[in-house]
């Protein structure tokens, strides 16, 4: 098994690639995680800024 870590995406980037990054650790569309996000956006906008806080960034494939 690969081993993934949760950070946030270089290439599937909005805002910050939170989403992407999450996405992509997930295996599924970043549009199921951006909706997830805005549909509970009260709660989940704090969760969204410290994990663009804290998440690190991945490594650019060149």
């Amino acid at each position: 098994m690969k081993n993934r870590k949760l950070r946030k995406s270089s290439i599937d980037k909005s805002i910050s690639g939170v989403c992407g990054g999450i996405a992509e650790f997930l295996g599924i569309s970043s549009f199921f995680i951006r909706l997830i996000f805005i549909l509970f956006l009260p709660a989940n906008l704090l969760i969204y800024i410290i994990l663009a806080n804290t998440l690190p960034d991945s490594p650019r494939s060149l």
